[in-house]
């Protein structure tokens, strides 16, 4: 009896074997390590639920079931304690948090372990499928379990012991778990925003009512999900969800309030400070993915003229919440950059040196309307973690921190990878490590094939052409999926790679040169190989006309070739206006919207299915007339 699922149902016994009634659950003291069973609940006659001191009345357990120490008549009921929990009430079949693995996972099954003679103790939960099976029925574990030691994969168990647990429920959320575990709202904010975004939604508010609005503010600006963020916020009063905004950094709360409604969003700027309300504003004023929209208004600027002591004193003065400092930036008497000093110079500098004497005079700045991608790059070519954002009088705006340039990089490399045809969770070979996931990336033509192989054959039929001339096709139909596929990647590839210069009127004519010759290539060898294999299978003596007529092997051969044919001027087609595939990532890419690869090159593999589909039946069916 080492799982709750096995004590489950269990009769409840007395000294002299008479039956009480069923375990339907067990009660346990939080705030051990290894909590131990305190409670035994039961189901006596007529479904009427019985709670009774484990310790006091319980002698053992065995397959036969929950033996008590007394009589039925000696037996008096409790009731649970502020402290216990119920653990098929409350943990079964729950979702928790794994404090340790960082998930959210369903508790399927719990481990239990004898300890003394009558004693139990809370190990764990059971969050693999093998809990899952015994749920189900023990026997179905068992047999699972010796088909998956049998063909070299055992099933193994999937433990979480009870300290890296955390509750999420409302009705549990305020008991302590364990004298040692980490609990929910002492975990780093980007980790609780993973959580978070594991949760059922039901569950969502109730993890996030459990933070303060520090944290909250700090969990929600590491979402990756916007709709999520809105919809967290939607379930926040109007007054909680402005102070958190007001607490963020104030590029990451623009971003959050743009993902709101209108009316929702001036809300909660009417109910923020005046300064918090100002930084917003200003930085919802720049376009999207500009230097301005991700710039934060936080940063330290001082006059020349100061001294270092002096600004040391204003790095001391700042809040605690202030933006991360990396620089102290040097303005002249109008406002404008002038210098700049790491904190290292500033620490190792006398305390009565000027800063204008110290500071490093060729600044490196951008405009407030750069794409953000080319900040970033910036950022790299000159391994800066802030660069200060000025308009064109030098005045500093703003600056951009190596955080939000470090999150440019890893959204435009996501947007490669979905142009490329690759999902994130891809492994660096660049293929994806789930077989079913790979195969409908990389051989979703095979399934096309198949299709377009039917439909011809079907049609062909229809017209009452010879059914084996839907053969001819059918092997011909392969090499153009493949080249059209192969066509589309090249023109994602020559995105990926192209870098745009000022002076370049577009990439299109040259590209088109390209692929046109390409494609004149490729046509030409799949037309050459029709011929080979047409002049093998079909000796020119056998091709003489019989009475005029084209029959039998004539008709065959002419099909043959006829279907190479138009799989040569496919392939060239497909080359020749990839160019389109081209210009349509460009013109997506000038709008910010993203592109699937993987949906670009099946509409690719598509359009010339149908194209050569159309010209080999309609080549068929003249010759077959």
């Amino acid at each position: 009896m080492n799982y709750l699922s096995e004590l489950l149902k269990l009769p409840v016994l007395d000294v002299n074997g008479e039956k009480l009634g069923v375990v339907n659950d067990l009660g346990i003291a939080t705030g051990e390590v290894f909590p131990h069973v305190t409670s035994l609940a039961f189901q006596g006659p007529g479904k009427t639920p019985f709670m009774i001191s484990w310790r006091k009345y319980v002698d053992h357990v065995d397959e036969t079931g929950v033996h008590l120490k007394t009589r039925d008549t000696d037996v008096r009921f409790s009731y649970l304690q502020p402290d216990e929990l119920l653990l098929a009430r409350d943990i079964l079949n729950k979702q928790i948090v794994d404090t340790q693995g960082l998930k959210v996972v369903r508790v399927n099954d719990l481990k239990l372990s004898s300890s003394g003679e009558n004693q139990l103790r809370l190990l764990g939960a059971e969050v693999g499928g093998r809990g899952l099976l015994r749920a189900i029925h023990p026997a179905l574990e068992r047999i699972v379990a010796r088909i998956a030691r049998a063909v070299g994969k055992p099933l193994e168990e999937h433990i979480i012991a009870w300290s890296y647990m955390d509750l999420l429920e409302r009705s549990t959320q305020t008991i302590k778990l364990s004298v040692s575990h980490k609990t929910l709202d002492e975990l780093h904010p980007a980790d609780i925003a993973d959580i978070i975004e594991q949760l059922d939604p039901r569950l969502r508010s109730q993890v996030f009512a459990q933070l303060d609005t520090a944290q909250a503010a700090e969990a929600i600006s590491e979402f990756d999900d916007d709709e999520l963020v809105a919809e967290v916020i939607e379930g926040m009063s109007d007054r909680d969800a402005s102070s958190m905004l007001a607490l963020m950094d104030p590029d990451d709360a623009a971003d959050l309030i743009e993902e709101l409604d209108y009316e929702k969003a001036e809300k909660l700027l009417r109910l923020m400070g005046v300064k918090e309300e100002r930084a917003i504003r200003n930085l919802l004023g720049y376009e999207e993915h500009t230097a301005g929209r991700i710039m934060t208004s936080e940063f330290v600027a001082l006059p020349a003229t100061d001294t270092a002591a002096d600004a040391i004193e204003a790095i001391r003065a700042l809040d605690e919440d202030f933006e991360s400092i990396y620089y102290v930036y040097t303005l002249d008497t109008t406002g404008a950059l002038t210098g700049v000093l790491s904190l290292r110079t500033l620490i190792v500098a006398d305390l009565d040196a000027r800063l204008s004497d110290i500071a490093y005079r060729d600044v490196v700045w951008v405009t407030p309307d750069l794409d953000q991608e080319d900040v970033a790059d910036e950022m790299t070519k000159y391994n800066l973690v802030a660069v200060p954002v000025c308009d064109d009088a030098r005045h500093v705006l703003g600056i951009v921190t190596v955080d939000d340039a470090l999150d440019v990089i890893a959204e435009e490399h996501e947007e490669d990878l979905q142009i490329a045809g690759m999902a994130t969770g891809e492994g660096g070979s660049g293929e994806s490590l789930h077989i079913l996931s790979w195969f409908a990336r990389r051989f979703y033509w095979v399934l096309v094939w198949a299709v377009a192989s039917g439909v011809i054959a079907g049609v062909l039929a229809g017209l009452g052409a010879a059914p084996e001339l839907a053969l001819f096709p059918l092997c011909a139909m392969p090499v153009v999926l493949i080249a059209a596929s192969r066509a589309v990647s090249f023109a994602r590839n020559f995105y990926l790679d192209y870098e745009e210069s000022d002076d370049d009127r577009g990439p299109y004519l040259g590209y088109f040169l390209q692929s046109a010759g390409v494609g004149i290539v490729l046509g030409a060898v799949v037309y050459l190989c029709g011929q080979l294999v047409l002049g093998a299978v079909y000796p020119e003596e056998a091709l003489a006309a019989v009475d005029g007529a084209l029959a039998g092997a004539v008709l065959r051969a002419h099909a043959l070739s006829a279907s190479f044919t138009c799989a040569a001027i496919v392939v060239f087609a497909s080359c020749a206006t990839s160019v389109a595939y081209l210009k349509l990532l460009f013109w997506r890419d000038a709008r910010d919207r993203n592109t699937s690869g993987t949906a670009l090159g099946l509409a690719g593999v598509l359009i010339a299915c149908l194209v050569f589909s159309a010209a080999s039946v309609l080549a068929i069916y003249l010759l077959f007339v």
